[in-house]
């Protein structure tokens, strides 16, 4: 009984429709997702569930609102259910480590999916961070024709993400010495923070900025909007990595300059494939990666549902 309260409270809500399909018998895989208020953890969290009721299993997903300390409590209480496996979209490198440490010394498969923990799970699915830093910076040089000044937004710092689209970034910096990193700075994520960030770049730096690289969509629509309240928009090329729906339409409508495609649906069918192909003892691969791919207004049609 104390375990049925404990699986009924770890749900955010009514069964999914994963729930709805899975049998009695179906295995129960536990998800940790690092936070639903970003658009494209949601459309990992849909896809994922999309996945189960084909798959036949049934999922308990939790939040970690960008918390490891949570996703590490979340997944002792998958530990403490005896689920079958674990999804983890890690919160950080170092600190969610342990969540994936707990489960696999219980038994506990782990497939981590988007994003890197420095503790090895059972299998990877995600694409190469460093990849969309790399095609981001370079349809900037492209645009600059290699000289200017560029402002870097962050993601949530500790993060693989920002740290390998940082490095992506500054690889290609190093390649064109005429372009100047003039500030970066993290925004979390997040569309406010952002366009918060971007006002004070604007105060601090004025006319002088030529370009910015915001490590995801949110971020890159928050500076967006804050240029174009500025009326710098037109000086000033945006790029940023997700091509969530806002940033498609932005791209196609001219305002945003470019995105980079991240296939959540792939990576959240893979990883939930993997997990089932661990269960059921049937040959799996241990490192999944799904390419990343520039959208720009020449190919955003591709894009768009």
């Amino acid at each position: 009984m104390a375990i049925a309260i404990g699986m009924a409270a770890c749900r955010p809500g009514p069964p999914s429709n994963a729930d709805a399909d899975a049998g009695p018998g179906a295995p129960v895989i536990g998800v940790s997702l690092l936070n639903l208020s970003s658009e494209f953890i949601v459309l990992l969290n849909q896809a994922l569930n999309a996945k189960a009721a084909q798959l036949g299993v049934r999922l308990i997903v939790n939040d970690a609102q960008r918390s490891a300390e949570k996703q590490v409590q979340q997944v002792e209480s998958f530990v403490a259910q005896r689920v079958a496996a674990v999804i983890l979209n890690p919160c950080e490198v170092e600190a969610s480590s342990p969540a994936v440490d707990v489960a696999l010394a219980a038994g506990i498969p782990v497939v981590n999916v988007n994003s890197e923990t420095r503790s090895a799970p059972t299998a990877f699915v995600g694409s190469r961070d460093e990849e969309s830093g790399r095609l981001a910076m370079g349809e900037i040089a492209r645009r600059l024709r290699g000289r200017g000044n560029v402002v870097m937004m962050h993601g949530f710092m500790g993060q693989a993400a920002q740290i390998k689209r940082d490095q992506g970034a500054r690889d290609v910096l190093g390649r064109h010495p005429g372009l100047i990193l003039l500030a970066a700075q993290s925004a979390e994520w997040d569309r406010a923070k952002a366009m918060a960030l971007m006002e004070n770049w604007i105060q601090s730096h004025g006319g002088r900025i030529d370009a910015v690289f915001a490590q995801n969509d949110e971020m890159g629509m928050g500076a967006l909007l804050a240029l174009e309240q500025a009326g710098l928009k037109s000086k000033v090329v945006v790029v940023s990595v997700d091509a969530i729906a806002d940033a498609l339409q932005a791209v196609r409508e001219g305002r945003l300059d470019a995105t980079v495609f991240q296939d959540a649906r792939a990576q959240a069918g893979q990883a939930l494939e993997t997990a089932v192909r661990i269960l059921r003892g049937e040959p799996y691969s241990k490192t999944t990666l799904i390419p990343f791919q520039l959208v720009t207004r020449d190919n955003v049609g591709q894009f768009l549902k």
